[in-house]
Order: C-alpha cells, then sequence, then structure tokens
C-alpha cells in the first residue's frame, strides 16, 4: 500500500503545482490530515481507497482544466491500481464535488469520508484563506454589497457566474457545515463553521 500511495503522490505532485494555491499540493496534504482523523473513528473504511481518493480528487477538477495531464483512471491504471480498486476509489472521488449544492450521492463510507475531509479544508481559517486565494487568482473582487447570495441554481449556474469572495462564503461554505456525513466530521467542522461567522461579523463591520 505504501509504495502504492508514494508512487500516486509523486505523479500528482507535479500537476497539483500548477494549480493556485486554494488547490495546491498543500490542499492536498490537509485533506488527507483530515481524512486521517476520521479514519481513526471509521474502522471498517478501505484505508488505501480513502488515501488514493484524497490524491487524485482534483486531478480532473473542471476549474483547471486547462492543465489536466492524465485522467484519473489512467493514473490509477499506472500505478498498479486493479479495476476493482480503480472503481472504489472513482467512486469516492464522485462524492467530492458540492456543484452547487448538487453533489452526488455517496455510495461509500469511503465516499463520506473522502468529502468530510475535503470540506473540512474549505471551512474555518483555512477556509477564508483559500477563498480569498481563488478569489484573487480569478481576478475576483473581495466582496460585492449589491450582490445578492444565490439559493437556488443549476450546477452549471453555480459554475458560471464569478460571484465575489464574500458571496462564495453565502453560496457554499456557511452550508457545509450542515451537510457533513461523518460522526468526526460533523464534530470538526463546527469549530471551523463559527469562526467563519465570527470573521465575516469582522468583516462586516469593518466594511460598514
Amino acid at each position: 500500500m505504501k509504495e502504492m500511495i508514494a508512487k500516486c503522490r509523486q505523479m500528482v505532485e507535479i500537476i497539483y503545482n500548477k494549480y493556485d494555491a486554494s488547490h495546491d499540493l498543500d490542499h492536498i496534504d490537509r485533506v488527507m490530515k483530515n481524512a486521517e482523523k476520521i479514519l481513526l473513528t471509521e474502522p471498517t473504511a478501505d484505508e488505501l481507497v480513502v488515501r488514493l481518493a484524497v490524491l487524485l480528487h482534483d486531478i480532473e477538477d473542471a476549474k483547471y482544466e486547462s492543465l489536466h495531464e492524465a485522467t484519473t483512471v489512467e493514473m490509477l491504471k499506472q500505478i498498479g491500481a486493479s479495476e476493482d480498486l480503480s472503481a472504489n476509489v472513482m467512486s469516492a472521488i464522485e462524492s467530492v464535488s458540492f456543484n452547487g449544492g448538487h453533489s452526488k450521492e455517496i455510495t461509500s463510507i469511503e465516499g463520506a469520508i473522502v468529502r468530510d475531509a475535503d470540506r473540512l479544508d474549505a471551512i474555518g481559517a483555512i477556509g477564508i484563506a483559500r477563498a480569498f486565494a481563488f478569489g484573487g487568482a480569478r481576478g475576483r473582487k473581495l466582496y460585492d454589497l449589491e450582490e445578492e447570495a444565490r439559493r437556488s441554481m443549476s450546477a452549471s449556474e453555480y459554475r458560471s457566474k464569478e460571484t465575489a469572495s464574500v458571496t462564495h462564503f453565502h453560496e457554499k461554505l456557511l452550508l457545509l457545515k450542515d451537510l457533513m456525513v461523518t460522526e468526526e466530521g460533523i464534530r470538526l467542522a463546527k469549530e471551523r463553521h463559527d469562526f467563519m461567522v465570527l470573521f465575516l461579523n469582522e468583516l462586516k463591520k469593518e466594511i460598514e
């Protein structure tokens, strides 16, 4: 297992180093640490599936389509993953994306762990930093007092409109606490969520 994971990490490092700071290799490493915490409370989960899914979950992210060098399936083949292992990893990865609130149904505990681990890195202090890093990389405004957060949208609408960074908190980040699946994910999300609320309240006071 260790050899396969090490080979996979070496391969993905080349790709993630081309992404901006919101989705770089540091993000992957933080998600891995979150997953490791949750794995301790989910003894029935397949650790190899979880670790490979974490390493590969952003390889084909639509936000970085021009930087793709290989498909996730191709990379799994290159590290020697069996068809069953590849299928389980792909299933876990498909559970991760938010898509404007249109996430795919979770079909395994591994998918639940990877989703929660990734979403934990989207909230709290690091979530705040990542939101503004991504917004800065895309030339988005810090905030727009005239912009209303959308309460209902399709996946394509969510992807197509470039909202201000603070609006993104209301359209996604503040919703994630209540979308956690694992008990440990739920526990870890609460403190991070509360910190974001404090930050946004302080930001509002400073702006006004």
